[in-house]
């Protein structure tokens, strides 16, 4: 079993040798925020990690000096770092929160490697990675999204981390914007945000190095290789392109601020390094021939949501053809991009549920406007694409939604007949929205009114899948609560996806 992070550092195994020398001194140790890896490719992978000596530290700086500070890294085929097959130096700039980001090229495809940093005196933990294979091999991957801090400790993370997957997709609302106790979960608040809600650079700084400071979520990071995109409270509720949901005065500069944090806090490539209102997030990834990865943007190009927003029934604005959720460009390189691929499945990672979900029983719809169900006209046409694209076995993953979803897309999801597309899953959150439930009148109204949905659970958690040539099998994991530490998780439910037929079984 891989030793984490936290025990690696504790153990004192990784204190000596390697080439590792100090330099100038800094007070403390600046690894508070841990250590990450991400986007891995088939000869590389990012290497991050952000020097924070305090970092509650008011100005967004983690307590660090106005100065620029130099960071060694090495590369390891073991974890013991007897065998170390790359080093280097990077510069953790002042101006970008002293973050680092080592984009390395050149190795061995389909390896597990351990990676460390060291600054001034200090050595950070130790993290595993790896790079994608050359040929067919079998993946386990996690999907997981939204960790409200308040709302619970981060069991979840731990508990994914323990099932050691190869790779871990984080599909949005990994912080919130929100001050203390400005959403609060039905059962309270058990943890406490920063101060304010976010708005400038130094508050997303200091939202991001909060979260960052959870020991759960430094574990599961330090496990695997992350792909991540960001949803909507990384910057604010809802937001829609350049229109804010709240009528913030600023939004442009707000979000660039948000962008800006998310990159220097993130294991991501310097093709995300964000232009001032717009960063690229949505991009690529190959498995090597067993899976692509296409991972979507669904906030900087869609159109406000109609008819105000929120749940609602009646909305004729929701069917309007011209509006749009991806944007036309993004949603031509999505397609273009399935039309292309040799992969042997191909996985969609989005943040916004994409099965119609219709929340009124009986005649009649109420949908919620802020989901594709209030872009159902780009939708249709999306689903259309995947289907004329001859891609093999699409598969969207999705969270946002804050429970677990199973459910087939349909070309018309209110006739039984319609034709199944593709499959979705969707996992519940991390931590929003408190413990969770398990409302089993609830869940089988909702299946009734929605029979392209398998399957729903309200509690927190995450999934795991497991993907060879011939299957996707899908673990539902849940928590029974997260109000308090360790919970144990268990599979709610396991779904297998075979192979060329676009359908759960």
């Amino acid at each position: 079993m891989f030793l984490s992070a936290a025990a690696a550092g504790a153990g004192g195994l990784l204190l000596t040798g390697a080439g590792l020398g100090p330099s100038r001194t800094l007070a403390r140790d600046p690894f508070t925020l841990g250590i990450a890896s991400g986007d891995p490719s088939g000869d590389g992978v990012v290497l991050w990690t952000r020097l924070a000596l305090d970092p509650l530290g008011l100005n967004g700086r983690g307590g660090m000096p106005v100065r620029d500070v130099e960071v060694q890294w090495q590369l390891a085929t073991d974890e013991r770092f007897a065998t170390v097959v790359r080093r280097g130096t990077e510069t953790a700039r002042w101006k970008r929160a002293h973050s680092v980001h080592v984009e390395l090229e050149g190795l061995e495809p389909g390896r597990e490697y351990f990676y460390r940093f060291r600054a001034e005196g200090h050595l950070s933990p130790v993290g595993r990675t790896r790079t994608a294979p050359a040929a067919l091999s079998p993946l386990t991957f996690a999907v997981a999204a939204c960790a409200h801090y308040e709302h619970g400790y981060y069991t979840a993370y731990r508990r994914l981390a323990e099932q050691e997957p190869d790779l871990v997709v984080h599909l949005g609302d990994y912080i919130y914007e929100y001050a203390p106790r400005g959403y609060t979960a039905p059962g309270g608040s058990v943890r406490r945000h920063t101060w304010g809600k976010c708005a400038t650079l130094a508050d997303y700084r200091m939202r991001h190095a909060q979260y960052k400071s959870d020991a759960d979520l430094q574990a599961a990071h330090a496990v695997a290789p992350w792909l991540v995109a960001f949803d909507d409270h990384e910057i604010e509720n809802n937001w829609a392109g350049d229109v804010s949901s709240t009528g913030a005065p600023s939004f442009a500069r707000r979000r660039a601020n948000a962008f800006q944090a998310y990159y220097e806090n993130m294991p991501l490539r310097r093709s995300s390094v964000p232009g001032g209102t717009s960063m690229r997030v949505h991009r690529r990834v190959d498995w090597g021939p067993l899976a692509r990865f296409h991972l979507l943007d669904t906030r900087q190009f869609r159109d406000d949501q109609a008819c105000e927003d929120g749940i609602r029934a009646g909305c004729d604005d929701r069917l309007d053809s011209g509006r749009t959720l991806l944007g036309e460009d993004q949603r031509g390189w999505l397609l273009d991009g399935l039309a292309r691929s040799d992969a042997r499945w191909n996985l969609v990672g989005q943040q916004i549920l994409m099965a119609q979900r219709d929340a009124k029983a009986g005649p009649g719809t109420e949908v919620n406007m802020d989901s594709w169900d209030g872009y159902a006209a780009e939708r249709t046409r999306l689903l259309t694409g995947f289907r004329d694209s001859g891609a093999a076995n699409p598969v969207v993953l999705t969270g946002d939604a804050h429970m677990h979803h199973a459910a087939d897309l349909k070309l018309d999801f209110d006739d039984p007949d319609s034709p199944r597309v593709a499959v979705e899953l969707v996992t519940s959150s991390i931590a929003s929205d408190g413990d969770g439930y398990r409302d089993e009148a609830r869940v089988a109204e909702t299946i009734a009114e929605n029979p392209h949905i398998s399957y729903l659970d309200q509690r927190r958690g995450y999934l795991v899948c497991r993907l060879d040539t011939e299957e996707l099998r899908a673990d539902f994991r849940t928590l029974d609560y997260i109000s308090r530490r360790g919970a144990p998780a268990k599979t709610g439910a396991r779904f297998t996806i075979p192979a060329g037929q676009s359908a759960l079984t």
